[in-house]
């Protein structure tokens, strides 16, 4: 599998989706594909961004899948702390969240907010 991306706007407030296809193409190739769904689609389209939709029209047209939300099977979130690393799994329109605590429920003596005051849940 190879894997393609096409960006939208600047580096700093952007879109960028993910493409994937069996066979290698090459990156002039890719190019040339995405300029070819961008003229079809630049009129007319239904997606948040262009960039979907020329992600799309690259899966209907030229064998691309596009990589979406919902072609994942788990996501994990990943931090120094292990507390702060947790699965994430998407079910219909919920996504369900797995962390890890002491067997008692109680936080970790590491957990404990290091200025004095009280953590609050939001």
């Amino acid at each position: 599998m190879h894997f393609y991306e096409i960006h939208e706007g600047d580096e700093e407030v952007g879109a960028a989706v993910l493409l994937a296809h069996e066979e290698r193409i090459e990156p002039f190739e890719f190019f040339e594909l995405v300029k070819k769904a961008r003229t079809l689609m630049l009129e007319s389209y239904e997606e948040d961004s262009l960039a979907e939709a020329i992600a799309n029209e690259l899966q209907r047209s030229a064998g691309f899948i596009h990589v979406t939300d919902s072609l994942l099977v788990a996501s994990v979130n990943v931090d120094e702390k292990e507390e702060d690393t947790y699965l994430l799994t998407d079910e219909g329109d919920a996504r369900t969240l797995f962390m890890s605590r002491e067997e008692n429920g109680e936080p970790h003596d590491d957990d404990e907010p290091d200025n004095g005051e009280e953590e609050h849940g939001d």
